[in-house]
């Protein structure tokens, strides 16, 4: 935005110190006036003197108080204007430094150099508030622009590889026409199916990274249910036993991305797990929160494993069933919906194997 161009501030509050300066003394000045010299008579006043006595005593009055005071007054104002100009110059400078640190921080970071930090020294006031809350700005851009670097990053490699599978999948059956096509056309159906996923996952992922901006109260136990209910045939199919318990949790959110929420912990818990495994999923109301949390049965993680489940494309190199690999956006979307609503994503490996994953969510008021 083009804007004209006009005096600084730090020449705005010279002059208005300055100003103020000069307002004081023309203030004591007419005080002295009118307290003092209205009072003096403007007559000519001679005492003490008659015949025999010599001349008497001559008193100033009015008139000639105001031709001795008023010069002296005048120079006085002169001389206030201008160490009121020089003093608010100076005073101004020092006041308006941190402004100067902090406007030379955001052209920095401008130019993309998201690394530069303020560190404004001295005790808290505006600018110092203000610098730490651009500080903390910046940290959290350079920390989501390295975070979105890298998922571009992943989601490139993510998305080239069923690409290139495509590619060859025509390149060898152009190298060998008596190939069976319905093999053929199979494969790239599963390719593009995953390719499919892939892209839904990505722009649910992207939804999430946003506050919903209608939330409505949403009971997470009637979600579990709808949840429980939609992958129960995939749990019969890989053997692993689902089991819902729980009272009413009500939250305050967004219907669809608490109910991909809750089916993307549950289809993870099946999906990882063993034959003949378990999963447990439960609700629970708390003094303002409410608690969903998801546990099942597999294989034992180490630690440091589960630190990592939460980054995009990461399956922290787990087994799982063959055509239910997903893309490795499970448990990052939700992280980012959990975020979204305010909550707290925690991951804890279970001692006998498996995982238990913990949202603890505010309670709809």
């Amino acid at each position: 935005m083009t804007r004209a161009p006009g005096p600084s501030v730090r020449l705005r509050l010279t002059l208005s110190y300055a100003g103020l300066v000069v307002l004081t003394g023309a203030l004591l000045l007419a005080v002295v006036w009118v307290f003092l010299l209205r009072y003096v008579p403007d007559a000519v006043l001679v005492t003490g003197g008659g015949p025999g006595r010599g001349p008497g005593l001559f008193v100033p009055n009015r008139s000639d108080l105001e031709r001795a005071f008023v010069p002296r007054a005048a120079a006085a104002l002169a001389f206030l204007l201008l160490v009121g100009l020089a003093g608010g110059w100076f005073l101004a400078g020092r006041v308006l430094a941190p402004l100067t640190r902090i406007t030379e921080a955001t052209r920095t970071a401008a130019t993309g150099s998201l690394s530069h930090r303020i560190a404004l020294p001295g005790r808290m006031d505006e600018f110092r508030e203000l610098a730490d809350a651009f500080d903390g700005m910046l940290a959290r851009l350079e920390a989501h622009v390295a975070e979105q670097r890298r998922f571009a990053a992943n989601a490139s490699h993510e998305l080239r590889t069923p690409l290139a599978i495509t590619r060859t999948l025509l390149d060898v059956a152009r190298q060998d026409p008596g190939r069976d096509p319905d093999v053929l056309v199979e494969r790239l159906h599963e390719v593009n199916t995953r390719a499919i996923e892939l892209t839904e996952a990505l722009l649910l992922l992207s939804r999430a990274d946003h506050r919903p901006p209608d939330r409505e109260r949403v009971d997470l136990s009637l979600l579990v249910e709808e949840a429980a209910e939609t992958l129960l045939p995939l749990a019969e199919s890989l053997g692993v036993q689902v089991q819902t318990a729980g009272e009413v949790a009500s939250a305050c959110g967004s219907p669809a991305l608490l109910l991909q929420l809750t089916a993307n912990l549950v289809q993870n818990a099946v999906v990882h797990n063993v034959p003949g495994g378990c999963v447990w999923i439960s609700t629970t109301a708390r003094p303002g929160a409410v608690v969903l949390t998801v546990e099942n049965t597999g294989e034992e993680l180490a630690p440091e494993l589960v630190a990592t489940l939460t980054e995009p494309f990461q399956r922290g190199g787990r087994r799982v069933r063959t055509g239910h690999a997903g893309v490795g956006l499970g448990l990052a979307t939700v992280e980012r919906v959990t975020a979204a609503h305010d909550g707290a994503l925690t991951l804890t490996p279970r001692a006998g194997g498996g995982l238990r994953v913990t949202v603890r969510l505010p309670a709809a008021g």
